[in-house]
């Protein structure tokens, strides 16, 4: 069994958002999301199956869901978003690494 940090081995230049699955399993599915600056397309929402929970560890991020309401997150909160709630990212910190810890599961 190999210990990780989720601290470690992010990269200096955040060009793109990062997606790193961490475990994958049939019922659940943990990532670690790496964002510096950036933020959704305009175009679209994300609209997934599963449900999802998410956590700012390090950072900051605006989510807003189709709803009208947003949330500013800082480090240490989490919301859970059931499945099919439209979301998106409308801000993460372009001056410093938003680290996030989703975890992705079915009812």
């Amino acid at each position: 069994m190999k210990i990780q940090n989720i601290f470690e081995a992010i990269p200096d230049s955040l060009e793109k958002e990062i997606f790193e699955r961490l475990v994958n399993s049939k019922h659940v599915k943990i990532e670690r999301i790496i964002s510096k600056g950036q933020e959704s397309p305009e175009s679209g929402w994300y609209d997934q199956e599963e449900n999802e929970w998410v956590m700012v560890l390090e950072g900051e991020a605006i989510l807003s869901f189709d709803n009208r309401t947003s949330v500013h997150m800082h480090a240490g909160d989490f919301v859970n978003i059931p499945s099919h709630s439209k979301h998106r990212v409308d801000w993460t910190d372009p001056d410093k690494e938003t680290i996030w810890l989703a975890v992705r599961y079915q009812s």
